[in-house]
């Protein structure tokens, strides 16, 4: 150690022991923008690595953990949310030549397992099991890749909450490793040729995307790029092959939301050359190839979408039809499976599942036990058999086994987790936002609770990148209602709930709209006797962290509690870092005069003001996220600190390997969550409301 790193640490340490609250150097950095001066006095906390800042990150740990780590009943929140996240849970199987392959993490373990099955109800045999892999049980294994006859996966390995991936093939009988490997990095799908000789792949980063042939048996570092040079940066390009292995298909979308969407082709069986489907309209287009025909999922002209067929052998624009046409509900996906079309409905953001012919003729509708969400479809073309998962607040995700031809379900896996559904309730509620739109939201609690404005409420939204918030088991959400409390889930304007009009209402410029509608949300709940500001927790991650930190820099006053994880907040400087520079078709830039205007006036970090009183805020966030840069939770973390003229505590809750991806341990998923609940339990001033 330096002898300047030893002074910084032990500045540090004086300050916690002299003040309990660490204290945070204050260096202005002044820049102008677009004829505005702004102040940055935490700048220098944007250097993850940096001595000083690795040091403030220790002692905001610790000065968390004194807090945190005293509250009465932390034993009892853990020990029933291990009842709830320690059960068998599957994930929904994909098919090839008659093997089965998925994921299945049992309840004394941390991890997902991967495994194979013959047959849809044979015995289970590990693939791979990630646990030898780290002694902290950190790395987690994903499927991202199958031969079309079952013998080779590929398989992608991960650290801690990153997105980048390590791609190795395995060879299904032996278990053994092939040989062939890709390097850690941020890998959009793989797809082997028929013959197995090689795969395409899908790779981005900051100079664009990537299509790449790999030969097995070659140097990755000499694979060919067949796709992407001179694509611009906020591109992201991923490859398919048609399951006869006649056709490449390569997508294209530009940023994040996918606003406008670019399908390229090639007759793999001719040698022909890769030509355009679509690449000049903005709009949304994905498809999927059955037999000869790419059936396409789009939003082009039709806001709630439609499906069109498209005959490969003809794919000129005027032979194109339309299948299924534009209803009133938001057509929100389609998959081909069974030579049969599912397309998955959102009607007042509930799921409905209708099936159809490759003609688009209307089949049947798949029924459910509950109101609910299908969380995942997958189904062959060739094949009779489709998986769908279906789940709801209070329901764990179901999958089905699903027969095309006859139309009959049932159940393939179960979460056994110990939940008595029967004595919970969701309901959905509208009520109007500042413009007069009109937003539903749901709600979870226990039946017959007596609303007398005294409840604890979490209430959480999202609203961006045209993500629908559809109703999903979460053990959190479970435990409040059963305490008690009322879990709030608002449909925000920014989500694909209502279509891309939805969407449109609540991006860029229209960004306002989104806070505005989640903050009459809780106007709502307090005006109708659900709760009191004092009691009302709000929380959200990613989009959703920028979501909440929004409103209480705008309504401080109205919120009791806050949980903000993995957030955007410096709306000025946040496409500079990481993978950013996709959101921008999202928000808009500060490089552009007219969208600087916008971002500042709502941008978190630079609307907090001295002396306002903030509500008590969590900040969860930490090393392992490499999508939404950690720098926006420190600088913030520093400012509210800094200036709230409030005595409630701002804390930092900073991880050196949790992130934004899947991956994170059951025992680490407990701990965070029993820390969530711990604290807004001791801000809400509330105990066990059963």
């Amino acid at each position: 150690m330096t002898l300047r790193n030893a002074l910084i640490l032990t500045a540090v340490s004086t300050v916690l022991t002299a003040a309990n609250l660490p204290k945070t150097r204050i260096v202005d950095v002044k820049e102008t923008l677009h004829g505005v001066e702004l102040t940055d006095p935490y700048r220098w906390l944007e250097d993850q690595k940096a001595p000083e800042t690795r040091a403030w990150i220790g002692e905001q740990n610790r000065y968390t953990r004194s807090k945190l780590d005293a509250l009465p009943g932390r034993d009892a929140l853990s020990k029933r949310l291990g009842e709830l996240l320690k059960v068998d849970t599957v994930n929904v199987p994909s098919e090839r030549h008659g093997r089965y392959f998925f994921s299945k993490r049992l309840a004394g373990q941390e991890q997902f397992v991967l495994y194979t099955r013959e047959g849809p109800r044979g015995k289970d045999e590990v693939l791979l099991d990630p646990h030898p892999l780290s002694p902290d049980r950190t790395t987690s294994v994903r499927i991202s890749g199958i031969s079309d006859d079952g013998a080779i996966a590929a398989i992608g390995r991960q650290q801690g909450g990153e997105d980048e991936v390590s791609i190795m093939l395995l060879d299904v009988e032996t278990k053994k490793d092939l040989g062939d490997a890709l390097p850690k990095g941020r890998y959009t799908s793989i797809s082997f040729k028929p013959d197995k000789s090689g795969f395409y792949y899908g790779r981005y980063g900051a100079s664009g995307p990537r299509i790449y042939y790999h030969a097995r048996g070659t140097d990755h570092a000499r694979d060919p790029v067949l796709f992407g040079e001179g694509r611009g940066a906020t591109e992201i390009a991923f490859p398919s092959i048609s399951e006869d292995g006649r056709y490449l298909l390569i997508h294209v979308i530009h940023g994040s939301s996918a606003d406008k969407t670019e399908i390229y082709i090639q007759d793999l069986a001719s040698g022909g050359p890769l030509k355009p489907i679509v690449n000049d309209v903005s709009a949304r287009f994905l498809g999927e190839i059955g037999g000869d025909q790419l059936f396409v999922h789009t939003n082009w002209n039709a806001p709630n979408g439609r499906v069109l067929a498209v005959d490969l052998k003809k794919p000129d624009r005027a032979n194109w039809r339309e299948i299924v046409p534009e209803g009133k509900s938001v057509l929100e996906e389609m998959t081909t499976a069974g030579g049969h079309l599912f397309v998955h409905y959102l009607e007042n953001v509930t799921s409905r599942m209708k099936v159809f012919t490759h003609a688009g003729k209307y089949v049947r509708e798949v029924k459910f036990p509950a109101l609910g969400s299908v969380k995942s479809v997958s189904g062959r073309w060739e094949s009779n058999q489709v998986f769908l998962q279906f789940a709801s607040f209070h329901v764990p995700p179901t999958i089905y086994l699903y027969d095309v031809a006859k139309g009959g379900q049932e159940v393939w896996a179960k979460p056994e987790a110990p939940i008595d559904s029967s004595q919970l309730e969701v309901r959905q509620e509208w009520y109007t936002s500042k413009d007069g739109t009109k937003v539903p939201m749901f709600l979870l609690h226990r039946k017959g609770i007596q609303l007398d404005g005294q409840r604890p409420v979490m209430l959480t939204g999202y609203g961006g990148f045209a993500l629908s918030n559809t109703p999903g088991f979460s053990a959190t959400a479970a435990l409040w209602a059963e305490r008690g409390g009322v879990f709030a889930l608002a449909n925000l304007r920014g989500g694909l709930e209502f279509g891309e009009e939805w969407h449109k209402a609540g991006m860029r410029a229209n960004k306002q709209n989104v806070f505005d509608d989640f903050i009459a949300a809780a106007e709502w709940l307090i005006a109708n006797k659900y709760t009191k500001p004092e009691r009302l927790a709000i929380t959200g991650g990613s989009n959703g962290g920028l979501l909440v930190g929004a409103a209480i820099t705008q309504r401080p006053e109205l919120f009791g509690a806050v949980i903000c994880r993995y957030p955007l907040l410096d709306m000025i400087r946040y496409h500079k870092f990481l993978v950013a520079r996709f959101w921008v078709p999202e928000y808009g830039s500060s490089d552009d005069a007219e969208q600087f205007r916008y971002l500042r006036a709502y941008s978190p970090y630079h609307q907090v003001k001295s002396g306002v009183k903030y509500p008590p805020l969590l900040m969860v966030t930490g090393d392992g996220d490499t999508r939404v840069d950690p720098l926006h939770g420190r600088k913030m973390t520093a400012m509210l600190q800094a200036k709230t003229g409030s005595d409630k505590p701002i804390l930092l809750l900073y991880d050196e390997k949790a992130g934004h991806s899947s991956g994170m341990p059951v025992s680490k998923q407990i701990e965070v969550a029993t820390d969530e609940l711990s604290f807004l339990y001791w801000q809400l001033g509330v105990g066990d409301r059963r």
